[in-house]
């Protein structure tokens, strides 16, 4: 069953203008594309609120994964702080130990 041809659809015109009448045509028209109106706009809301809450997690990945390198980073360093204050206190009493 293919598409609708020219003759189709004049019959499907003339039988929505035999049940609804000229004046009511104008207002099924406007009605419909106020709903389409509507869909369109929650539908767009609807886009930017997953947009929004995908863009959120990818963000809060980047912070996390920035945050566990810091981490790691950072107590690298304490680690390397505390060797050298022990590597310190070890040169200092073996300058003692030789007096």
């Amino acid at each position: 069953m293919g598409a609708l041809g020219g003759l189709e659809w004049l019959v499907i015109i003339l039988v929505v203008l035999l049940l609804f009448g000229a004046k009511k045509i104008p207002e099924l028209a406007k009605g419909m594309g106020q709903g389409i109106n509507e869909f369109r706009k929650a539908s767009a809301e609807i886009r930017s609120e997953i947009d929004k809450g995908t863009k959120g997690e990818a963000e809060a990945k980047k912070k996390q994964a920035k945050n566990g390198s810091d981490s790691k980073t950072s107590s690298d360093a304490g680690t390397a702080s505390e060797a050298d204050t022990s590597s310190e206190a070890d040169t200092t009493s073996d300058a003692d130990k030789e007096k």
